[in-house]
């Protein structure tokens, strides 16, 4: 497998000790994490600016590995970003920022979510009981991005609370995507 850097993509309030992006940013050597100022209140022109500057900086070509709002953060940031670095994104628990019943009013900044075709081979991968999507939902968003979907079944929102730990089934999906 080619060398490349792994950036990490939060979503809002970031990713905690449990959540399986942490425990992979841990494991992964050069991994990093997009780093932004607020994670409770975004500002998606500062978001893209902090992703912009994170791949064009990376050593090695880039995969994203963005869940919830970071997955929407990489639809409005392909448009226009220095897209030719990324090898790959895996988008895991999109955030449907269109539905005010689904995701909190700080996350509203990222509506209307961008669907155009991403420039990059993508898997999104989606849970059955997801209370910030619906599973319908981010099918059509993968459909509208041209990515794989993944249905994982019952997980809830993919993240810490999940109780997925390093979650190996996800690394073993990102390893799939990193062969193409």
């Amino acid at each position: 497998m080619r060398q490349t850097t792994m950036l990490i993509l939060p979503g809002l309030g970031d990713s905690g000790l449990s959540h399986w992006q942490t425990l992979w940013q841990i494991s992964t050597p050069g991994a990093r994490r997009v780093e932004q100022e607020d994670y409770e209140n975004p500002v998606l022109s500062e978001w893209i600016d902090n992703l912009q500057e994170a791949v064009v900086t990376a050593p090695s070509p880039v995969v994203l590995v963005a869940h919830s709002l970071g997955c929407a953060l990489v639809a409005h940031w392909s448009r226009s970003g220095a897209t030719g670095r990324v090898i790959g994104a895996m988008l895991v628990a999109p955030a449907d920022v269109e539905q005010e019943a689904r995701t909190p009013p700080a996350t509203w900044c990222l509506a209307p979510l961008p669907r155009d075709p991403l420039p990059f081979p993508t898997k999104v991968i989606a849970s059955r009981d997801d209370s910030y999507v619906d599973v319908a939902r981010a099918r059509e968003f993968a459909e509208d991005w041209r990515a794989e979907f993944i249905d994982i079944g019952r997980a809830g929102h993919i993240n810490g609370k999940s109780g997925l730990g390093a979650w190996p089934e996800g690394r073993h999906l990102l390893n799939e995507l990193l062969l193409r």
